[in-house]
């Protein structure tokens, strides 16, 4: 029976030859889990010719000749966003490059079947090959309610497949039908007044000169969408001039008459859709209960208790994001740490091996130390997503993030920027409206990242007094706070600024509350891989040759050894060599054995810093030194600010390495008692001061110092220039506001 039904499929698919597939549907109407059903989840993901938006693309699974492309979300033909004018583009053929569509498949929610089949009616109108996928029926057998396929199937004219793709249910009749799906029948059922409908016969007519293939209902269509839209009718400009005209021409006529084109499609479709609901629904029980989505909705979008919950949910990833990370973070950066170690140790010295530990292998983990991160930030808004929570969390916070310039869905990216810009940024995708994605992007870096928090330590450690504050509260924790409160009031206040800036249409936020699911766990753990891997083939490329360049400017040009070190070393390995010759065993050999390693770790690491000195970025950083010199930045500061653009907390191994200190980081008191006790050699004068360490924080608070962040914002905005924009606008405003704290505190006497 097995072999019977595998013969069965592969003559289907044999039968069915190359074509292109496309799917489209309604937002959380089970599209991509349709798509993901057809494909077996093998598919390709990038962007479309010039655009942002995703597009997916994959093979019938068992038919390598079939291609499937997942639609972006839509409610119509008549496109106000970027994703519903990229599906309008597909369905109609109109990007260069892409092959048009052989066949749709329109996939319906049948729980809100007369809603959702207001865009199979225009896809029909469309007249081309087309089956109807009513998906989620068992939710609808839940609710007491039965569907007459076959009669809805008459109404449209269409095959109608009823699914649970979930779970499979009905994907093998849906296979069965790519086979020939029959031409949509009969003309459209859904009536205009009649002086539209005589006026677009017209501009049909004037259509069928350029268009010669389309039916005459393809060109009625084609008319209605133009006439509906002027970005649509800019498509015929080029080839359509008499086609231009005429719609022009109808849509004066129908202002004349006080007919709104729009509004009339809309009544005219649902009148019609509304009656087709009627007649093939039924209901098979009594009164219908209380569904188990309303009931969690009761406490879950309550006005008092949904936003503490929705806070506490916030609180959970946040804190997950933050605290579950950093073991497996920390086990990365030990890894490429151990490896350079063993490189180090299977290589002699020279510049190919600095090259392979400090360019290739420290760029290969300053991009595999942030995949902890984005997985569980996928982890958890894959989760949100399929189990419908993340429409209720945009709705509880629209409201008020309408005050401050955006909008409910950057809720989850702004919160998710205080581990890492690079999840946050990748987080705005679940964002519709293009102006308000882009504008979260912007503003994201703003919030204090993790990768602030050590530059944060060091300084507030070396230089803000412990001493208590107001109760348990001391100086050192209140600084902490404050610059993480500055990073959000100053990403609020741009986000106010920049929506006046933006150009682009006002998202009204028309929201979908889908019920609520059980989350497939093979679907979320899928997503969190094709992000992993969008990030580590697409950023990670970039963020990697950031790191060899930033490498190379560090270590060229190769400078001549300081003569006073070379004698140093040569004493220090003359010693150590005549001290085998003594007893191993004796305690006075061990301690000098011990003194004259150090000596020999502290002489590399000044021949290091004097390399760094002489460097490209030492050399910047004193060619800079005199713009950044107003902020209290010496130039050993300034190089620290240029090595740190590869990631925040470099600084601190730069710092480390201009001033002799072996392994630093945030918690060594070796470094904060250089950095205490520098002097200006000109003035004498203290180098770093608490003036000089909170201009220098609050620098990092509002500055892009981070490569990274700037490469995962070309690859989700397909362009360098916001994200050149945005390092330029932050750098600015951290410029502007660390010379405001530096020479203000001057002027008050805290220097």
């Amino acid at each position: 029976m097995a072999s019977s039904c595998h013969d069965a499929d592969s003559a289907v698919l044999e039968a069915i030859g190359k074509r292109r597939i496309a799917i489209a549907g309604n937002p959380n109407a089970g599209k991509s889990t349709v798509f993901n059903l057809l494909t077996g989840m093998r598919q390709h993901v990038g962007n479309y010719p010039g655009v942002t938006v995703e597009k997916k693309t994959g093979f019938l699974t068992g038919a390598e000749q079939i291609q499937v492309v997942d639609l972006p979300g839509t409610y119509s033909l008549s496109p106000k966003s970027l994703d519903e004018q990229i599906a309008y583009d597909v369905l109609t053929n109109q990007i260069i490059g892409e092959a048009a569509p052989d066949l749709i498949v329109c996939v319906v929610n049948a729980n809100n079947l007369e809603r959702n089949l207001y865009l199979a009616s225009q896809i029909l109108d469309l007249d081309l090959p087309t089956v109807v996928v009513l998906n989620m029926m068992d939710e609808v057998r839940a609710s007491g309610t039965e569907i007459d396929i076959s009669g809805l199937a008459s109404e449209l004219g269409v095959p109608v497949v009823p699914m649970v793709a979930t779970r499979g249910e009905g994907y093998q009749e849906l296979k069965n039908l790519l086979v020939d799906p029959p031409q949509p029948s009969g003309d459209p059922k859904w009536k205009l007044p009649r002086a539209l409908d005589e006026g677009l016969d017209r501009v049909a007519e004037s259509l069928a000169g350029i268009r010669p293939d389309y039916s005459l209902k393809r060109r009625r269509a084609e008319s209605l969408r133009a006439l509906v839209s002027e970005r649509l009718l800019a498509h015929w400009e080029v080839e359509g001039t008499e086609f231009c005209a005429s719609v022009r021409d109808l849509r004066e006529e129908m202002k004349e008459r006080r007919i709104f084109v729009s509004q009339a499609e809309v009544t005219g479709r649902y009148a019609w859709l509304g009656k087709v609901a009627d007649r093939v629904t039924s209901k098979t029980g009594g009164s219908e209960p209380k569904s188990l989505s309303d009931r969690l909705d009761a406490v879950l979008l309550h006005r008092v208790l949904g936003p503490i919950i929705f806070a506490g949910v916030l609180l959970f990833v946040f804190q997950s994001i933050f605290s579950w990370a950093t073991p497996v973070m920390d086990l990365i950066e030990q890894g490429m740490l151990s490896l350079g170690g063993l490189v180090r140790s299977i290589i002699p010295a020279g510049l190919v091996t600095d090259l392979l530990v400090d360019g290739v292998i420290a760029g290969v983990g300053n991009v595999l130390v942030f995949l902890p991160q984005i997985l569980l930030l996928f982890f958890f808004l894959s989760l949100m997503e399929s189990t419908g929570y993340m429409a209720r969390s945009a709705f509880i916070m629209d409201k008020i993030m309408r005050q401050i310039g955006l909008s409910g869905g950057a809720v989850m990216p702004m919160m998710s920027g205080f581990a890492c810009a690079i999840p946050a940024i990748m987080a705005t995708r679940t964002m519709e409206n293009q102006r308000d994605r882009l504008l979260t992007i912007l503003v994201v870096p703003l919030i204090s990242c993790s990768a602030r928090l050590p530059v944060y330590t060091l300084f507030i450690a070396a230089f803000i007094p412990a001493e208590t504050l107001l109760g348990p509260i001391n100086y050192q924790g209140a600084a902490m706070f404050s610059l993480y409160m500055l990073g959000m009031v100053s990403a609020f206040v741009a986000a106010g600024v920049l929506r006046r800036i933006l150009k682009g249409p006002d998202s009204f936020f028309v929201l979908e509350l889908p019920p609520y699911r059980s989350p497939q766990l093979k679907l979320v753990l899928w997503r969190m891989y094709e992000r992993a891997k969008i990030f580590v083939v697409n950023a990670g490329r970039i963020i990697f040759v950031f790191s060899i360049l930033l490498w190379f400017a560090a270590s060229f040009p190769k400078t001549d050894p300081d003569p006073e070190l070379l004698n140093r070393r040569a004493v220090a390995e003359s010693e150590l060599a005549a001290l085998p010759a003594l007893q191993e065993n004796d305690v006075t050999v061990i301690a000098a054995r011990q003194r004259i390693e150090a000596q020999l770790g502290e002489i590399a690491n000044a021949e290091a810093a004097h390399q760094t000195e002489m460097s490209f970025i030492g050399q910047l950083g004193r060619f800079i030194e005199p713009v950044m010199r107003p902020l209290g930045f010496d130039w050993k500061l300034s190089a620290g600010i240029l090595s740190a653009f590869v990631a925040r907390e470099v600084i601190i191994g730069a710092l480390g390495t201009l001033y002799s200190v072996a392994d630093a980081d945030e918690n060594s008191l070796a470094l904060r008692d250089h950095l205490r006790s520098a002097r200006n050699p000109n003035t004498g004068q203290p180098s770093y001061t608490p003036l000089v360490a909170m201009s220098l924080l609050v620098f990092f608070v509002l500055a892009l110092q981070c490569a990274s962040t700037l490469a995962i914002a070309r690859r989700e905005l397909n362009s360098w220039k916001w994200p050149v924009f945005m390092w330029v606008y932050m750098t600015g405003l951290a410029y502007v506001a660390s010379l405001a704290v530096y020479q203000g505190g001057l002027a008050l006497g805290f220097g």
